[in-house]
């Protein structure tokens, strides 16, 4: 009788790669996802900031510019300096808030970068398993 095998055909070890090698993508693909949902719902607060911050200073603009000019005006400044003056401090104040939450969505980079890193230790994986 033959003592049973310990070594395993080329045919069993290409599909075992081949398996391995399928599960393991399928693991990236969804680490992909997870990570892409991440930087999605980041994305979105830091633009719903800034569309908070331009509603902000529409709302400001709509509701505080009359009673400010008119107010400057009380105090002697003619109506057309007194609106202008008005609108160049609201505006700056809507600036500053805008780029608030533009500078939230920059600090955060879109690449997905866990996958990127794990897809190249896949590649170095692969490598080594088909030496």
């Amino acid at each position: 009788m033959d003592a049973p095998r310990s070594e395993r055909t080329i045919g069993e070890l290409f599909s075992d790669l081949s398996q391995k090698t399928t599960l393991l993508i399928r693991q990236e693909v969804q680490l992909a996802k997870s990570e892409l949902s991440q930087k999605a719902a980041h994305f979105g607060r830091g633009a719903a900031i800034a569309a908070v911050g331009g509603a902000v200073v529409h709302a400001a603009l709509l509701s505080l510019v009359a009673t400010v000019v008119l107010l400057l005006v009380r105090f002697g400044l003619d109506a057309w300096a007194a609106a202008g003056l008005t609108t160049v401090l609201l505006a700056g104040g809507g600036y500053l808030i805008v780029r608030s939450g533009l500078q939230a969505i920059k600090a955060q980079p879109v690449a997905p970068v866990e996958t990127m890193d794990s897809l190249k230790e896949t590649a170095q994986w692969l490598k080594n398993e088909t030496r």
